[in-house]
């Protein structure tokens, strides 16, 4: 056993990956859309003359002044996590890391030439040392894709949106490329988790540790079946109205809910792509310049064809129908919904008719998370 500082744990020795290839562990939709931007024409042109309008050098700056840098003198088991991530995924140069004083927890990897990876106290203080070291691989795997580029110009486009919101149609544009640019970087982070589980190589801590950021340090008053129930129990609750509900809730944030990430990863765990990467088969980065945009294309669409087979979302399955030849969509939502408003109202009538203690007496609300 070895001694950490935050606990005793097992001291073992993780399986290296020399040469991988961020291909394998980024999630299907992420992998597509970085193979095309990576074989745009002027992509790279196009991004050096942008990062001069970022604000990098003024974010390094501020870390650097108002930040703790990790080293070899400062949070020196970060440090050690972090050059172990780097040589289990063969990342050449190991980024500057930086703890922030917030005590929500919290993580990212931004920057342009070189990227940044900032952990902030409420994460540090929150997880035990597997758990962390899951989430040090998680934002390395953000650096070996490449993700840190486009979250930083996902920061960049989100606070422009903000200052043109005064010109009439102006922040519609903006808002549309940052609406995608949000959708993609959820599907990066599916791939980062995955990323985070190939260097801690214990699903167990993977899990452990988006429950925390879930329900906070009470571990003891958690299960991991039970948390994973939740994320079954929000795919296939509810009808259509909620379907809709999802995506309204989904679409301000950067990432996936912890219950629909640890399903994911769970899941991603037991496949045998991943028991390929951990035997030594894997894509290599060597092999990148010939990947073929059309192959991960199809792979993506591949992927959430099974998607949406196999999801019991009541929207998802509605569209596997239509695409099934089941029925004519509107007419299957509007059967749907006028389902739902006759049972609503069937019930508001009950509830009524049971006088003020029945269920219907009252105007509920729903609890706000």
């Amino acid at each position: 056993m070895a001694d950490t500082g935050f606990e005793k744990v097992p001291a073992r020795n993780r399986r290296r990956f020399p040469g991988i290839s961020s291909r394998a562990y980024e999630h299907p939709a992420d992998r597509s859309a970085l193979v095309a931007l990576r074989r745009l024409s002027g992509f790279d042109t196009v991004f050096k003359a942008l990062s001069g309008l970022l604000p990098e050098r003024s974010l390094r700056l501020l870390f650097l002044s108002e930040s703790v840098r990790v080293g070899e003198t400062q949070f020196p088991h970060l440090h050690e996590m972090l050059r172990d991530a780097c040589y289990i995924l063969d990342l050449e140069k190991v980024p500057q890391m930086y703890v922030q004083q917030d005590p929500k927890p919290n993580a990212m990897c931004i920057g342009l030439d070189e990227p940044i990876i900032v952990v902030t106290t409420g994460l540090v203080e929150l997880l035990d040392e597997e758990e962390m070291r899951a989430v040090v691989g998680h934002e390395v795997g953000h650096a070996l894709s490449g993700h840190a580029v486009y979250r930083t110009v996902l920061l960049f486009l989100t606070g422009l949106a903000l200052k043109v919101a005064w010109i009439p149609l102006g922040t519609v544009a903006i808002s549309a490329i940052v609406t995608a640019l949000r959708e993609w970087f959820r599907k990066s982070e599916l791939s980062a988790d995955r990323a985070g589980l190939l260097v801690g190589q214990d699903v167990n801590a993977s899990m452990r540790g988006l429950m925390k950021i879930a329900g906070g340090n009470h571990l003891h008053e958690m299960n991991v079946d039970a948390f994973l129930a939740q994320a079954e129990e929000y795919e296939a609750s509810g009808d259509l109205r909620d379907s809709v509900l999802k995506i309204l809730n989904m679409l301000p944030r950067t990432h996936p809910f912890p219950t629909v990430r640890a399903a994911e990863l769970k899941k991603w765990s037991q496949n045998r792509d991943y028991q390929r990467i951990m035997d030594g088969h894997y894509p290599r980065r060597e092999e990148d310049k010939d990947t073929s945009v059309t192959d991960s294309f199809r792979q993506s669409a591949s992927h959430y064809a099974d998607s949406v087979r196999g999801s019991k979302d009541p929207l998802m399955k509605l569209v596997g129908d239509i695409a099934g030849g089941a029925g004519d969509l509107g007419g299957k939502l509007r059967d749907r919904f006028a389902a739902a408003a006759t049972r609503n109202s069937a019930d508001g009538k009950d509830g009524k008719d049971g006088g003020e203690g029945g269920e219907g007496g009252g105007s509920p609300t729903e609890p706000r998370g």
